[in-house]
């Protein structure tokens, strides 16, 4: 490389050093490199992914770099793991798959981290660039099939471009409303040479996204505040995400009002909070649904209105209240209810500015209305000597102290988690909550466990969620990973069984799980220890020794398939109208 050459790159990038030169000079600097380097500079510490024949350049370079390659047994358990790291460390999480089948097996794990707005960067081999559009072998147009469940995706056609792009994913996964972005990348792509291994300076004039929200519509917000006789703030996975809990709690304690939490939000206000009245929706708190239906003047934050909260009665639902809707994203302010008080912006300085600029209300009377609702409908549960999933929950809370991490898979038990098991703060409880993914549970508690090394991890699954992802087992096991699996074992798919007997006259429909494996054994097989519980004197014990024994541990529960997830707002009901509760 003559002097002209490095003056240009010199200019172009101060950082540029006789190291780099030298690196080039050597003709080994490819597109694999390249990419692992940038990877690097934003801060990826480990990758989950799976191999495959046009990933071979880039899994050769891996063996040269700082970056922590996790195998999981699926590409679809890739994703999730990347997901639950990204949800437990607030960073972006990486993931990576080899083309056709691999990419394909994606979908399912990228469509999840859109619905809950994981910011995730994806990864995907694609075949040469002279074979796209001939359908040669493992080839998928992986960017034409995700377009609807990506934030942004970008198939590469110049390894000059892999440090811009990588570069530009992270920012725009990362920032606004988070979201997984696709880096689609062809075999001869990352072996091609690459000359300049920095990315340019971040361009993405098209890309803008809100921060700061109107002083004049959060000085309005605080004066429907001051105003209002039954406030209450309806907080979401937004409050979570942008690191605003500890924010909106000093606004609660400020004024003295109640909040209510969407399942994504379980844990932006701990448990215990005083002001804290539930969960509110189709398995929320009785108390947490009266009191939206019944108050004047709704602060939802981070939230889209979710169908599992307004059943999708979008005029049924809290037609007493004025509604502030705080959220990044201005596609969702409207969109399924109309907001009087519009705050497009950053939760976590738009409620900053509302908490400075907000006057308590007089809310003496509400304040007693809630409390005498939560004397008539207390969550509860019989305790009538059977093992009770409840019981597990609230044994769990107790053993495992304030900094446990739970994840969950989706279903009865994701439900008894999000009512019973005491959450102390945000990236607490890891969950599938928009798209109701099976399987998720698994693989987030590996990728959590990988985010916070030294936490105790619990995955709190059933058998049907379970078998989805038993393969990775394999996983804990190759990484020593001290996962605990609290495995509520009924032998059904609960909820949908839950279903067909509430609503289908018990008619049961393929919801037995007669097949069922010894999970124990299971266990056993892979070098797992197993304990079987099915009494609940055995509870504590169990986990007590589950949480002293080194490495990944099963739990097996034995419990009752007639076990129901109550409250509950049947499918097109306003909140009001529950079952197991209110008359």
């Amino acid at each position: 490389m003559g002097k002209f050459e490095q003056d240009i790159y010199r200019a172009r990038d101060p950082e540029f050093t006789w190291e780099d030169e030298e690196i080039l000079a050597s003709g080994r600097y490819n597109g694999a490199k390249a990419l692992l380097d940038v990877l690097e500079k934003e801060g990826v510490e480990v990758i989950f992914g799976y191999p495959g024949g046009v990933l071979l350049t880039l899994y050769d370079a891996l063996l040269d770099s700082s970056i922590k390659h996790i195998l999981p047994r699926h590409e679809q358990a890739a994703v999730h793991a990347a997901d639950g790291y990204a949800r437990v460390s607030g960073k972006v999480g990486v993931c990576l798959a080899t083309s056709g089948p691999g990419a394909s097996n994606m979908v399912t794990g990228i469509a999840n981290a859109y619905m809950d707005s994981v910011p995730l960067v994806v990864i995907t081999g694609q075949v040469p660039t002279n074979l796209l559009g001939t359908d040669s072998f493992q080839e998928v147009d992986i960017t034409g099939m995700t377009l609807p469940i990506t934030k942004h995706s970008y198939l590469v056609k110049d390894a000059k471009d892999i440090p811009r792009i990588v570069k530009e994913a992270f920012h725009i996964a990362g920032t606004g409303r988070p979201g997984p972005v696709l880096i689609d990348l062809p075999k001869d792509i990352m072996a091609a040479d690459v000359i300049d291994p920095h990315a340019p300076k971040l361009s993405l004039p098209s890309y803008k996204y809100f921060t700061k929200g109107n002083s004049g519509q959060i000085n309005e917000a605080a004066k429907a505040l001051a105003q209002s006789k039954k406030p209450i703030v309806y907080a979401g996975g937004g409050v979570i995400t942008s690191g605003a809990g500890s924010i909106l709690r000093e606004l609660i304690d400020k004024v003295n009002i109640p909040v209510v939490t969407t399942l994504m939000g379980i844990g932006s206000v701990q448990s215990k909070h005083p002001n804290l009245l539930g969960m509110v929706g189709m398995h929320g708190t009785i108390t947490a649904n009266l009191a939206v239906n019944d108050c004047d003047l709704l602060i939802a934050v981070g939230v889209r209105f979710d169908d599992r909260v307004t059943s999708g009665l979008k005029h049924r639902f809290a037609t007493n209240a004025k509604i502030i809707h705080i959220d990044v994203d201005p596609a969702e302010i409207g969109k399924v209810v109309k907001a009087h008080i519009p705050i497009v912006g950053d939760a976590k300085l738009v409620l900053d500015e509302l908490c400075k600029k907000a006057m308590a209300p007089e809310i003496t009377g509400w304040w007693a209305q809630l409390r005498k609702w939560q004397q008539e409908y207390p969550l509860g549960y019989e305790q009538d000597g059977h093992l009770n999933p409840q019981t597990i929950l609230e044994a769990m809370g107790k053993i495992g102290g304030e900094n446990v991490i739970v994840t969950t898979d989706v279903g009865q038990h994701q439900m008894w988690a999000a009512q019973f098991y005491p959450v102390t703060s945000g990236r607490q409880f890891i969950t599938s909550a928009g798209l109701g993914t099976m399987g998720f549970g698994f693989p987030a508690a590996i990728g959590a466990q990988f985010a916070k090394p030294d936490s105790l991890v619990f995955l709190v699954t059933g058998d049907g969620s379970f078998q989805m992802s038993i393969h990775e087992l394999a996983t804990t096991v190759q990484y020593d990973l001290p996962i605990k699996i609290v495995l509520m074992n009924n032998g059904v798919l609960g909820m949908v069984r839950q279903m067909q007997k509430m609503f289908y006259n018990e008619r049961f429909s393929q919801i037995q799980l007669h097949a069922n494996p010894d999970f124990v054994k299971v266990a056993e097989a892979y070098g797992i220890k197993g304990i079987r519980v099915d009494h609940p004197d055995q509870v504590e014990p169990a986990l007590l020794e589950a949480i002293n024994t080194p490495g990944p541990v099963l739990l097996d529960f034995t419990i009752s398939p007639d076990e129901v997830v109550l409250p509950m707002v049947p499918s097109g009901k306003v909140i009001t109208e529950v079952l197991g509760g209110v008359d």
